[in-house]
């Protein structure tokens, strides 16, 4: 198969994710990079519109926003989308921010933009070109950068293009002229300002670096085909000195004859690799070499256009979507590029500089011949630079370097070596083994600077050994050079060296590695405690398991750095694990021993929870801390004996204490603290009871205090709980405890305050102390009721003044219950007296005093009291209640305290009278409106005329309801009251017309009748109400018709339209019309004539006698509806009025009126400009067949909707009227239409082509086919086809009618057409294949690419055209169905070669073996060749069972032989069967020898019986190559073939088989393999062995050789012995003066292990010698 150069894959398919084909085109789809497509689509018109991203980058994510707009453009790399609506309106979103990072307006509609960095937006308008940096907040509109040329007017804008120093633009659009796509450029400098117009369709910039030049060459990149053919340009722009001038290049561009019209769309510069790719507008992919412009490579790598391309994020390929929605991608291939050029002796040079300028693999060998010839012709500055550009760098080896070393220097020049060295530093960054080569002289050269400065700028290769070479002279950049190089040891070991302890653990860290951390621990407290602490704790916080805590914490304590191992712990003891026990007790021992407020404050934080609890109790203790060994004790005599230390325990731990303690071993505490020192401990014993009494029991705690008789103990704690507790109990030891400590002030807020404690047993225990102050008694008498206690009480002790306080002072409000208590013991009554008196009126409850009294017949005794009270201005009910009562008692003119008065209770005073006086009662009732009492007490005593007048008074509707219901038995004679009474008497109107609504009410139409005649017919104040009479015209109305005509002659005020409505609706219509003509209202009388008396004709002679339009009106509009057409025009007439129109046109029309509706509308349109009027006017014209009166009507000033009036009279048949309609209106849709109907084919078309309508062209064309017009049919069929919903339809009409030529005849004329679609291709193809099938495979080669494939095919089967089938079949990609057409329809579409190119492409496997077969049956000689094109896709195991099957093996021989590398078995078995059949014992040997896969042992058992002495040889060399020695042997001894024998024992290595075989030729006599097993087992046989046999069958001369050899062999081993022997003893004895030269100096005993350091001034100790702690291995011999 051919190289290719490229690789070239799908990135993805648009319509996988529901991308319409619609969507997928120039205006909707955009990709700015090889990171987005960005797709906009609107489903259907119903649908939402929608934006879809699809992120290539992120695994295809795709992701949907409901977005309305015109264009959407996504960011190179980051989610931001730049939206457009309107033409003029630009908005900017960050979709992962959810946020608007910027917008604007524009003043013109942007045609294009695009993105063209990764800040800048490039916007183009109509007259300019415009950069917007949406990144710079500046930069808040876009700025103009140029105007647009005139050459660009009239194009079509498809890409804006800018260099990368944005310093020159291009502007591409492209236009039709003369029948070609013409490309025009506009080039702008930005520098200078000015603008160049060139023919061009695609455009690029790009750099290059030219050969010596010193910076990049800037070139401009452009592609145009003309008329004259295809060019691409290639020039400079922007030249600057010193850089070599660049050669302006024009090559042609090729394009394949087929491709007459295709021409370039996009063009792309990769920037790795300095080559342009240029895509074309079918497809095609041309690759050119940036600086010589070589074509590369062309290919068709889309069969559908790709409309937008943008280069890869790599700046190595192209990206680009087409038509189908595949998302492609381009780019050189880097392994088969260069091979690919190489193809070609002239493309050598241009594949050296490909190479050589991206590093590309393939052109090794071309650039190590030019070395060496280089080299040899000492042009060693070339070599030197050849070297350095090698690809890949396989060059720069240490065999270059020391070549160019060995090159002598020459006079005056920099040596070959610098030289190279120079190339090398500018290209890029060099090697390990040439940083080293440079590293040396520099450093010799004290030129230090230079490393540092090529170490900044990334050009060493660092390594181990540049770091060893570089730490003489600076640690700094060596340590530098050890991170680069990954030597994490030296790494550290520098970092120690200079000080640098706090970047050792984040450089750990970050590479992973783990040095001795201990050791480096205790090196750095040695240094700096403080620092030696911060980096031990580091250390632990990244990873405990890095250091030995416990060793850490010695070396901490050895040092007496107490506070630095503190600080350690309490950090690497923070997880506080159990593990961890141990170093938790040490931390608190050290800081209890030395600093206990430290140990204190770790306690107090609580940090940790598994230290040796009973260790650091003991501890606490003895350092005073009693809290903490509180904490910590357990036993009970343990913290007996620590809690009574109260001085030294705060009281807030003590009561939080107890609370962790048992109840029983609380109490205990508590008695023993009281024991030891009751002073001391009282108060907090008492503190802590208050804290826990609900836990340990108020009675508990009470005997525990009663037990030491405290008083003050039970006091002080009692009233810490008395006020929460409900405990009766507790109150009363309180109140007990209170009153011998004297706080009677709080015995009396308790007796006030408390709830919770027996009163009666508190009053028993308050009378026996005899208290000189009564108050507490007095209180708790008053709040649970014990006053006649309490009054007795103090009453038998003469105890007045305390009464006088209690009733003044404590509670007034008892004032009552005192009085009432004093008269029940006799009490004097002036006693009594002065007690009121002394009171407050105000605050004594005058009713309850009054119940008392009363309650004891001595209500007068209050009399005084009252009245004063009554003088002082009281005003409560009770005391008025009271003096009633007195005045009613004793008659002292209670009917005027009555009157006079409204404070009193009516309602009490009332009953109170009820059975001494009824009047009074009716008085107070009357005053309260205490209703039902009055209307009960009149009742009784039959007071009817005050019930009345207090009933219309009252005006109470619901009263009223309840005295006229039919219940009350009293009804009569309280209606005739107030009918003759009260009623008459009133004055007020609304009180009456409640009285008269109330009737209504009570359904009493007869009383209510007589009462309204009573007030309105007679003379009275309501004679001339206009609602009474209305209501009484209504009463009589439902209930005495026979008054209603009276009644509308008498009176004069009342409402006409409510009286005769009502009339109307019980059916009194006479009367209604009475009261309209009465009242003048002859619209309405005529109403009740026409809609209820239903008389037309009275109707009409009301009319005549009034003469009124209104009335005339309703007349008509009653004509009308009972279908009196004429009758009803004509009154419409009279009444000059058509505001009824649209019914008069209506019914008019249906009942055919024509006549009389002209006159009526002719009436109308006097007043009116409906368009209703003029419609309906134009169209009885049409329907009276006036037409010329129509052509004058429409002619003149009208608003007639004439459209409307054309479609009914087309639908009606009125077609010539519908000709003048649509004529007048222009409306060439409809006209063609009815010039249909009216046969004018020529003027329908004319029509049809002027309204442009799908649905006009349709209906002419179904016409002029009927009429076999196919001229003219054609035309419309022309305007049809271009829409494919319209195509089947129209097909199918064609079809329908046999007419099949005329069919294919319009079709092929549209294939011309600017809009010809898909369908319109596959309708030819699909009527070629019904009617023409000759013709279709011509139509298939032209046009298959802009088919309907699947419909086409579907077609081609129907109509058994095979060739075409097997064509389309692998046009559409559908390689199986192409191949098993050609099979199943052999005779007429099989063709060898089209069917090896097809059956390889085929995706069904099984279709290979079926081909196989086929060509097995049908085409055996040509099988080989299939075979070869299938190998690499099909089981060759399967092939061969097939083969053997059908015994045809022989005949794919080729086949086996070639796919026999592969080595299997099947393979191999079945050519080895071969072989040995036809006797090919040298390729059979080959076989077995270089495929081992085969079944050996049965294949050399079959061999060893063959009668061919080669066979049986192979059959022994089987043996031999699988270890079957002794068969092997004897097979080679059968047939005396010994040197195969000797060379099987000598491969065997077993002494045993050599020996037999050595014995079987000395048996045999054969001297001369004797002496070839001697030489060639030499090293297998014995010597022993050999002498026996020599000496026992006299082979003395024949074993020499052999003795020699071996004796000679064993001088030579002996002598090695000797020699290393003596090295080594020169070794040891070197090594044992080394030992003593380094023993003790000036009489030191001790070992230097434990010696210690040893003492320095000015400087640390040496790292890594503390202690007797070794030196960690660092590679160094130590620091400095």
């Amino acid at each position: 198969m051919a190289i290719l150069p490229i690789k070239f894959n799908e990135l993805f398919q648009l319509t996988s994710i529901g991308v319409q084909s619609p969507a997928i085109g120039f205006n909707s789809c955009t990709m700015e990079s090889d990171h987005f497509v960005c797709v906009r689509q609107k489903i259907d018109d119903n649908a939402q519109p929608e934006v879809i991203i699809i992120s290539l980058k992120n695994n295809n994510s795709v992701m949907r926003r409901p977005i309305k707009a015109d264009s959407a453009i996504m960011h190179y790399n980051k989610e931001i989308i730049a939206l457009k609506a309107n033409g003029k309106t630009l908005q900017i979103f960050d979709l992962a921010a959810k946020s608007k990072i910027k917008s604007t307006t524009m003043a013109e509609d942007v045609v294009f933009w695009k993105w063209f960095s990764e800040t800048s937006l490039g916007l183009v308008t109509d007259t300019g070109v415009y950069h917007w940096n949406i990144f710079d907040p500046a930069q808040v509109a876009p700025q103009k950068m140029f105007d647009r040329n005139q050459n660009l007017a009239g194009c079509q804008i498809i890409n804006y293009r800018v260099s990368d120093d944005e310093k020159w633009m291009v502007v591409v659009g492209i236009s039709q002229q003369q029948g070609r796509v013409v490309g025009s450029m506009q080039l702008y400098s930005r520098d200078r300002g000015i603008s160049q117009a060139i023919e061009g369709h695609a455009a690029s910039f790009g750099t290059l670096r030219l050969e010596d030049a010193p910076a990049d060459t800037k070139l401009f990149a452009f592609a145009n085909r003309g008329a004259n053919g295809a060019k691409l340009h290639i020039v400079e722009v922007d030249h600057t000195a010193p850089n070599p001038q660049f050669t302006k290049k024009a090559v042609d561009i090729y394009f394949p004859t087929e491709a007459t019209n295709d021409f370039p769309v996009a063009m792309q510069v990769s920037s790795k690799y300095k080559v342009i790719y240029m895509v074309t507008k079918y497809g095609f992919i041309h690759i050119y070499d940036l600086e010589t412009g070589t074509t590369i490579f062309m290919n068709r790598i889309s069969s559908d256009t790709i409309f937008t391309t943008a280069g890869d994020s790599e700046g190595s390929g192209i990206v680009g979507v087409n038509r189908k929605g595949q998302v492609l991608a381009v780019s050189l291939d880097e392994n088969t590029i260069i091979p690919y050029l190489l193809q070609n002796p002239e493309n050598a040079e241009l594949a050296y500089k490909l190479a050589s300028r991206a590093g590309l693999p393939g052109a090794d060998q071309l650039y190590q011949q030019r070395f060496d010839q280089l080299l040899a012709t000492g042009d060693y500055q070339s070599a030197a630079k050849t070297a350095a550009n090698s690809p890949q760098g396989f060059l720069r080896t240490p065999q270059t370097i020391e070549k160019f070393k060995n090159v002598p220097q020459q006079q005056g020049q920099l040596s070959v070596i610098l030289q190279y060295f120079g190339m090398l530093l500018d290209k890029g960054k060099l090697n390990q083994h040439e940083t080293l080569e440079l590293a040396r002289p520099v450093l010799l050269q004290n030129r230090k600077h230079l490393l540092e400065k090529w170490m900044k700028e990334g050009k060493l290769g660092c390594s181990e050994q540049l770091g060893d070479l570089v730490r003489g002279h600076d640690v700094a950049l060596a340590q530098q050079i050890y991170q680069e190089a990954g030597a994490s040891q030296k790494v550290i070991a520098a970092m120690a060296e200079s000080g640098n302890f706090d970047q050792i653990l984040p450089y750990s860290r970050s590479v992973g590695y783990t040095p001795d951390f201990n050791a480096l621990v205790q090196h750095i407290s040695r240094v700096s405690p403080e620092r030696g602490a911060e980096f031990a704790t580091n250390i632990a916080r990244e990873d405990p398991s890095l250091i030995d805590v416990d060793r850490t914490v010695d070396i901490f304590q050895s040092q007496g750095m107490v506070q630095q191992a503190t600080a350690f712990l309490l950090d690497v003891l923070q997880a506080d694990r159990p593990e961890q026990g141990h170093l938790q007790t040490r931390l608190l021992e050290m800081n209890l021993m030395n600093a206990p407020q430290v140990a204190d404050a770790i306690l107090g934080n609580e940090m940790f929870h598994h230290y040796d609890r009973q260790r650091i109790a003991q501890l606490c203790e003895n350092a005073g801390l009693m809290t903490r060994a509180l904490e910590h004790y357990e036993g009970p005599t343990e913290i007996k004996r620590c809690i009574v230390q109260t001085d030294k325990i705060s009281e807030e731990f003590l009561i939080g204490y107890f609370g962790r303690l048992t109840v029983e071993l609380a109490l205990e505490c508590l008695d023993e603290m009281l024991k030891v020192n009751i002073r001391q401990n009282l108060q907090a014993v008492i503190n802590i009871a208050k804290k826990y009494s609900d836990l340990f029991g108020p009675t508990r705690i009470i005997d525990l205090l009663e037990k030491y008789r405290t008083a003050e103990g039970l006091y002080f704690y009692l009233g810490g709980i008395v006020n929460i507790s409900e405990d009766k109990d507790v109150t009363f030891k309180y109140i007990e405890a209170a009153t011998k400590m004297g706080q009677l002030q709080e015995v009396e807020r308790i007796c006030r305050e408390s709830s919770f404690f027996d009163p009666t047993k508190v009053v028993n225990f308050l009378k026996e102390q005899k208290l000189t102050e009564q108050l507490p008694l007095i209180i708790v008498c008053d709040r649970f009721n014990l006053i006649h206690d309490l009054v007795l009480y103090l009453y038998k002790n003469q105890q007045f003044k305390s009464i006088e306080v209690y009733v003044q002072r404590v509670n007034p409000a008892r004032t009552p219950a005192v009085i009432g208590g004093l008269l029940d013991v006799d009490c004097d009554e002036n006693i009594i007296k002065g007690l009121l008196n002394s009171v407050s009126a105000q605050s004594i409850p005058i009713d309850e005093l009054v119940s008392e009294v009363e309650s004891r017949n001595r209500l007068k005794l209050l009399l005084p009291f009252l009245e004063s009270t009554l003088a002082a201005g009281n005003t409560q009910p009770a005391l008025y209640d009271a003096l009633a009562k007195i005045y009613i008692d004793t008659n002292n003119s209670p009917d005027k305290f009555l009157q006079e008065n409204d404070l009193y209770d009516t309602l009490t005073i009332g009953k109170y009278c009820a059975a001494r006086d009824p009047n009074l009662a009716y008085i107070a009732f009357r005053k309260g409106q205490n209703d039902l009492e009055l209307i009960g007490i009149t009742n009784e005593n039959s007071m009817f005329k005050l019930q009345a007048r207090y009933l219309v008074e009252r005006a109470d509707p619901e009263i009223w309801a309840y005295v006229l219901s039919d219940n009350n038995i009293h009804r009569r004679p309280l209606v005739d009251q107030v009918i003759s009474t009260a009623v008459p008497e009133s004055q007020e109107p609304e009180k009456v017309s409640i009285a008269v609504k109330s009737f209504i009410d009570a359904d009493m139409p007869v009383e209510l009748i007589e009462l309204l005649e009573k007030i309105v017919l007679e003379p009275s104040a309501f004679s001339d109400n206009a609602n009474l009479q209305n209501l009484l015209m209504l009463t009589a109305a439902k209930s005495d018709r026979g008054r209603v005509a009276g009644y509308i002659q008498q009176l004069d005020k009342y409402s006409p339209e409510d009286i005769a409505q009502q009339c109307i609706e019980v059916g009194m219509y006479e009367e209604a019309f009475l009261i309209y003509k009465k009242a003048g209202q002859h619209a309405e009388a005529t109403n009740v004539l026409v809609d209820h008396v239903v008389s037309i004709d009275r109707a009409q002679e009301y009319a005549d006698q009034v003469d009124l339009s209104p009335v005339w009106s309703k007349v008509a509009k009653a004509q009308l509806d009972g279908l009196r057409v004429t009758d009803s025009v004509e009154s419409y007439i009279r009444a000059q009025d058509p505001s009824n129109f649209q019914e008069v046109i209506e019914i008019a029309t249906h009942a055919g009126k024509d006549e009389d509706l002209i006159k009526f509308l002719r009436m109308a349109r006097k007043t009116l400009r409906e368009p209703a009027v003029d419609t309906g006017l134009a169209f009885c014209l049409a329907r009276m067949n006036q037409l010329p009166e129509l052509e004058d009507f429409l002619r003149g000033t009208n608003v007639a909707n004439i459209e409307e009036s054309g479609d009914k009279a087309y639908e009606e048949g009125y077609h010539e009227a519908a000709k003048i309609f649509f004529t007048s209106i222009s409306n060439w849709a409809k006209l063609a239409t009815t010039l249909v109907h009216l046969g004018d084919y020529q003027g329908a078309v004319e029509c049809a082509r002027k309204a442009n309508s799908v649905k006009v062209w349709k209906q002419v064309n179904e016409a002029c086919v009927a009429k076999k017009e196919f001229r003219l049919a054609q035309i419309c069929g022309l305007n049809l086809i271009v829409h494919a919903d319209e195509l089947a339809d129209l097909v199918t009409q064609y079809e329908r009618n046999g007419y099949f030529d005329e069919l294919i005849t319009l079709l092929e004329a549209g294939l011309g057409l600017e809009r010809a679609h898909m369908g319109l291709f596959t309708s030819l193809a699909v009527a070629l294949t019904k009617y023409h099938p000759e013709r279709v495979m011509e139509h298939l080669r032209l046009f298959w690419g802009r088919m309907n494939l699947p419909k086409v095919i579907q077609a081609c089967e129907g109509a058994h055209l095979w060739p075409e089938l097997v064509f389309l079949y692998a046009h559409y990609d559908e390689y199986d169905n192409a191949a098993l057409a050609m099979m199943e329809r052999a005779a007429d579409a099989w063709e060898h070669q089209t069917f090896k190119e097809t059956i390889v492409k085929v995706s069904n496997l099984e279709i290979y073996y079926r081909a196989l077969n086929f060509y097995l049956q049908e085409q055996p000689s040509l099988i080989t060749d299939l075979l070869q094109a299938l190998t690499p896709r099909i089981d060759v195991n399967r092939v061969v069972r097939m083969f053997e099957k059908s015994d045809n093996i022989p005949l794919i021989k080729p086949f086996l032989l070639n796919v026999q590398s592969q080595n299997k078995r099947a393979v191999n078995d079945a050519i080895n069967d071969l072989l040995i059949e036809e006797e090919d014992q040298k390729q059979l040997r080959d076989s077995v020898e270089n495929f081992d896969n085969y079944e050996a042992v049965a294949l050399a058992q079959r061999l060893e019986k063959h009668d061919l002495v080669f066979f049986r040889q192979i059959a022994a060399n089987i043996y031999r190559k699988n270890k079957r020695w002794d068969k092997s042997i004897a097979l080679s001894k059968q047939d005396k073939l010994y040197k195969d024998a000797i060379e099987t024992a000598a491969m065997s290595g077993k002494g045993e088989v050599v020996e037999e075989l050595l014995r079987y030729f000395v048996d045999i006599g054969s001297k001369e393999c004797y002496v070839g097993m001697l030489y060639a087992c030499y090293d297998i046989i014995s010597l022993p062995t050999v002498m026996e046999i020599s000496w026992r069958h006299g082979l003395q001369d024949f074993t020499m050789p052999f003795m020699i050899n071996y004796l000679s062999q064993q001088a030579t081993t002996i002598a090695e012995l000797k020699r290393d022997n003596e090295e080594r003893k020169a070794r040891e004895k070197e090594e044992r003066k080394k030992e003593e030269d380094a023993g003790p100096i000036l009489g030191q005993s001790r070992l230097m292990l434990t010696q210690g350091p040893p003492m320095q001034t000015g400087s640390p100790a040496p790292y890594g010698q503390t202690n007797g702690i070794m030196p960690q291995a660092t590679g160094y011999g130590g620091f400095r």
